[in-house]
């Protein structure tokens, strides 16, 4: 039934049970894994002489995220692979989606800053991601 899977990361121990929900769900349709991560380049440091720099190591430091994940799914068996992004991540994750052409998306739900219900439910992340896209999508709590 699924083909490809989106499974955004953030490097919390969070996303180990989210990767575990992916594993077991990738192992049963012979899904591929597709891993996202974005970070946000704080631009407010942009007129630094060390700004390349940093967002050199941001985005290795994003990197090791992916590939941490995408190699313990290795490891379990399940075909994976990595997209790493800068920039916002709603839109990051609804790109990958797109991109990828993806018919789930796994990810986890944290409440950080509480706007309204539903994000206080599923946390702002999940809960545009949820009103923004085509393909199903399972909140891991």
């Amino acid at each position: 039934m699924f083909k490809t899977i989106i499974v955004p990361v953030d490097g919390s121990t969070g996303s180990e049970r989210i990767l575990l929900f992916a594993e077991h769900i990738a192992r049963h349709n012979q899904a591929q894994v597709i891993v996202v991560h974005a970070y946000a380049a704080p631009t407010a440091y942009a007129w630094t002489d060390g700004y390349e720099l940093l967002l050199k190591q941001l985005e290795s430091i994003a990197g090791e995220v992916v590939q941490d994940a995408v190699d313990a799914l290795r490891t379990a068996g399940v075909t994976a692979s990595g997209d790493v992004r800068q920039g916002d991540p709603v839109t990051a994750i609804l790109d990958a989606v797109r991109i990828h052409e993806a018919d789930l998306i796994v990810m986890g739900s944290r409440a950080q800053k509480i706007d309204n219900m539903a994000e206080a439910l599923l946390g702002s992340v999940s809960s545009a991601v949820l009103l923004r896209t085509y393909c199903p999508v399972l909140i891991v709590p």
